[in-house]
């Protein structure tokens, strides 16, 4: 009878583990499009902004239509939004100011701090197959990266930008997950206009970077992409964050370390970044951490 009666929630853990997969695997991809508008003109600062705005006005009209819900979040919904808006948006930055395989391993050493908030914040306690999963997922990133060469350090602007996307949507992913299933389309809103608010701030820093404001030749020459990229991240988006609302946030971490070998993959076949055995083995190492972590017993959703 117990069992049954925890059927549901295991069946829900499972889509929302497969949702989390999906929309990582959609992210994967993001590289391609951002680089893109880059290459039409827009500087690498812009790239994110552009491509969030345009992608916040689709959501617009619904937004509208959900006012009073969007007025009863209250002002917790900004926090909400910006913080893995803030995330994405360092993210999208790094990959036109560093290479791809260090934008996505100094990103995914989130896991770790994901399991340490949740320690903090959530009483989760560690288990073996979070540790094997934790172990295996950071050493095929690190594999990924090259056998001689130690944990990276940032040594450039990208390199840091990536490190502290994983640190926000670290904390993004906590707060989701204590928010729980509700107002998720506000929150889905929340994070893409966070995304271009905390991308703008970004480009208007005083970095020593390009930060031109895009002209209207350049918008020209990158509208499919900037189109496109915006209609591919509808369902990337609501994916993105209505897991994280039931799933703890080292769950989410780890599972997200599917977006690692899609990016590095593609990279590997459209760019001439290396993919050879030390990346066949880190893929794999990957993949097993995620199938360790979906073997899982759910955790308890926090009262």
């Amino acid at each position: 009878m117990n069992q049954n009666a925890q059927n549901p929630k295991l069946r829900s853990d499972l889509v929302a583990g497969l949702g989390i997969v999906f929309s990582s695997a959609l992210w994967g991809l993001f590289w391609i499009p951002v680089r893109a508008v880059e290459e039409a003109g827009i500087s690498a600062l812009w790239t994110g902004p552009v491509i969030f705005a345009c992608v916040s006005l689709i959501f617009l009209p619904v937004a509208i239509i959900r006012w009073r819900h969007l007025f009863s979040a209250g002002p917790g919904l900004i926090i909400t939004g910006l913080l893995p808006g803030t995330a994405f948006a360092l993210y999208a930055v790094s990959f036109n100011m560093t290479d791809l395989v260090h934008a996505m391993l100094l990103f995914y050493v989130s896991p770790i701090w994901s399991t340490l908030l949740g320690l903090m914040f959530l009483g989760e306690r560690l288990n073996v197959n979070r540790v094997i999963a934790i172990i295996l997922g950071l050493g095929g990133l690190v594999v990924i990266l090259g056998g001689g060469i130690s944990i990276p350090w940032p040594k450039q602007p990208g390199d840091w930008f990536a490190l502290a996307s994983g640190v926000c949507w670290s904390f993004a992913s906590v707060r989701l997950f204590q928010g729980g299933a509700t107002l998720v389309f506000e929150k889905t809103f929340a994070f893409i206009t966070g995304a271009f608010v905390a991308g703008t701030i970004i480009a208007l820093l005083p970095l020593g970077l390009d930060n031109a404001l895009p002209d209207t030749q350049s918008l020209k020459n990158g509208w499919m992409w900037i189109g496109g990229v915006a209609l591919f991240l509808l369902p990337g988006t609501w994916m993105t964050i209505w897991p994280a609302t039931v799933l703890s946030p080292a769950r989410v971490g780890i599972l997200f370390m599917t977006e690692a070998i899609v990016g590095i993959g593609s990279a590997a076949w459209l760019t001439d970044e290396a993919f050879g055995m030390q990346e066949v083995v880190g893929t794999g190492l990957i993949m097993s951490a995620a199938v360790v972590e979906v073997m899982r017993k759910p955790d308890p959703k926090p009262d």
